[in-house]
């Protein structure tokens, strides 16, 4: 266990330390420092480590959530994923309900967490649905225009 911490760590330094825009372009940089992972192995320390590879403005490039300088990169992130992944927001009382393209919950749901939204107590993201608990019905509804404006979408649920 002790080796999965470690490369959890050289992950963590190496994506902070450069951009790193793909799995293989980190499978390579990990390979200089001595450690030889297969591509599930890597997928699973990414999953693990809940990195997000996000949109920025010299490209594609893995971030570690919340390690953004404040509300404006929050604010990016979501602007930058929602568009691309939200297929569907509805909610009821102080729950909304987000769907996305498979594979795009977590992503989003760690994005909203780094966003810092009072009105937000807290997320969960599977894999294709994020559960948003606001802190009121009027809260719910103000966080629920503003990710229908972060997704360029009109009228949703």
């Amino acid at each position: 266990m002790a080796n999965k911490q470690e490369r959890h760590n050289a992950i963590l330094e190496l994506v902070q330390a450069r951009a790193v825009g793909s799995q293989e372009e980190l499978r390579r940089l990990l390979l200089q420092r001595g450690w030889a992972v297969t591509q599930s192995t890597l997928s699973r320390d990414l999953h693990e480590l809940r990195l997000a590879r996000v949109p920025t403005p010299e490209g594609v490039r893995y971030e570690v959530p919340g390690s953004g300088a404040g509300a404006r990169e929050a604010r990016a992130l979501l602007e930058g994923l929602l568009p691309q992944l939200m297929m569907r927001l509805d909610g009821v009382g102080e729950l909304l309900v987000l769907h996305t393209f498979p594979g795009g919950a977590q992503t989003v749901s760690e994005a909203i967490d780094s966003k810092g939204w009072s009105d937000v107590l807290g997320t969960i993201g599977g894999e294709n649905t994020v559960l948003i608990v606001c802190r009121s019905s009027a809260a719910r509804e103000r966080i629920y225009r503003q990710l229908r404006d972060m997704a360029g979408r009109a009228g949703e649920g």
